[in-house]
């Protein structure tokens, strides 16, 4: 959870290091409190695409030690949506589909406080010490995904807009926007020129990696934050593997 006065993800962003991120999108408290214990560089905790509601999200939050910083990719760039997540305690915010420099300005307001921005003054963690909180609110980070085809062609100006933290490239949706696979050569450029672009800006770039694999090889390529697991694939993998592992093989042979 997110302390003002001791800030862990803006000056790891400001060093030369790559984060390794654990993803969580099934809404369970019980499993980021388990995801905490593996001591992630950060956990993300996925608001569009996952199962979080408010109150789970405010739990999950509060359990994760300070020093593990927890970001929330929220639904939708609003003042309601980036608001909720900060309030709940997230050290930052993951904002999706930014196509423009206008968005990514909008973005930035949305997580600010007066005079920098719009975000209104509330929320129960923040409450608790609200003028030492808004004091340090400036140590939150906001996190902007590039992951369309016109974001693409706007990378260099979402990278510039003054305040970005960091660019996501969201590498699913990109590959839908283009029309193409993951795999396909004009999906690994289109990723080669948001990082470009972004390292001109003197902005530090990541990605959503599907394995702690790909996230050692994005690693090694030069992306700041990568994802070494999710936990919807380790659910995956680990219900499948110990089904598999009960099963006698001559009881398989026999039902074919």
């Amino acid at each position: 959870m997110f302390d003002p006065r001791h800030p862990t993800l803006k000056p790891r962003l400001a060093g030369s290091g790559c984060l390794g991120a654990v993803w969580l999108a099934l809404g369970s408290a019980a499993i980021t409190e388990l995801a905490a214990r593996a001591r992630p560089d950060a956990l993300v905790l996925d608001q569009q695409h996952g199962l979080w509601e408010r109150r789970e999200l405010e739990a999950a939050i509060g359990l994760v030690p300070r020093e593990i910083p927890v970001l929330v990719r929220v639904a939708e760039n609003s003042a309601l949506a980036i608001g909720t997540a900060l309030d709940a305690g997230a050290e930052g915010v993951i904002v999706p589909l930014i196509e423009s420099a206008e968005e990514a300005a909008q973005a930035l307001r949305y997580a600010r406080y007066p005079p920098l921005g719009l975000r209104s003054g509330g929320g129960v963690r923040p409450l608790q010490d609200f003028a030492g909180y808004v004091a340090g609110a400036n140590a939150i980070a906001t996190i902007l995904m590039i992951e369309t085809r016109a974001g693409l062609a706007q990378s260099g100006a979402i990278a510039g807009t003054e305040g970005v933290d960091m660019v996501f490239i969201g590498t699913g949706d990109l590959a839908l926007s283009l029309g193409v696979a993951p795999t396909h050569a004009g999906h690994v450029e289109a990723c080669a020129a948001i990082l470009r672009a972004s390292e001109a800006a003197g902005v530090p770039c990541g990605i959503f990696t599907g394995s702690a694999e790909a996230a050692r090889i994005r690693r090694d390529e030069g992306y700041r934050m990568v994802v070494v697991a999710t936990d919807i694939d380790l659910a995956l993998r680990g219900f499948a593997a110990a089904t598999a592992g009960f099963r006698d093989p001559q009881d398989e042979a026999g039902t074919r």
